[in-house]
């Protein structure tokens, strides 16, 4: 991982290992703003949850995924912030390049992968650049190629939704 990325705090820092992963990464504030925005629009994992394309709607796109990915499907803290960050690129391509006045957001689990979608009522499509390793901007699609083990768009009759997805380990519940 490459320093200056805004936005993500303590990645660089070395893990600790302790049964309480997947809560380190969140302050108490953190947890609250979370769980307020799980309130204002809805838990994505259930159905899509819809936000105005605003700059600032990254912010609660991070925090709705952080809660359902780390909180809820109780995944590991690399996956949580993997998650978080490349949702973070998809809402940022949504706000800046569609002009669209809200976007979807949509989780899904399924045996031994998670998958997140970002809507946007735009049909253009984006563009995965060759990114030099100077390069500030344009990494989105790069990231999500990278960090992902599944990625792609898919056109709708208006708009279009881009996913990505990744492989999680199983939970073995031992009851027989």
């Amino acid at each position: 991982m490459m320093g200056g990325m805004a936005g993500l705090e303590g990645v660089e820092q070395p893990r600790q290992r302790s049964g309480a992963v997947a809560t380190r990464w969140a302050s108490p504030v953190e947890d609250e703003q979370a769980l307020k925005a799980l309130e204002l629009f809805g838990n994505p994992a259930d159905e899509e949850v819809r936000l105005p394309s605003r700059p600032e709607s990254a912010a609660t796109a991070r925090r709705l995924t952080h809660c359902v990915v780390a909180h809820q499907w109780a995944l590991s803290a690399a996956t949580a912030e993997h998650a978080v960050l490349l949702v973070s690129e998809l809402v940022g391509n949504a706000v800046r390049h569609t002009g669209a006045r809200v976007f979807g957001l949509r989780m899904l689990r399924r045996r031994g992968w998670i998958r997140i979608e970002v809507r946007d009522p735009s049909r253009g499509l984006p563009c995965l650049l060759p990114v030099q390793p100077m390069d500030i901007s344009g990494r989105g699609l790069f990231l999500v190629d990278k960090l992902s083990d599944r990625w792609g768009v898919d056109l709708l009759p208006r708009g279009k939704t881009i996913w990505f997805e990744m492989r999680v380990p199983e939970r073995h519940s031992s009851s027989a």
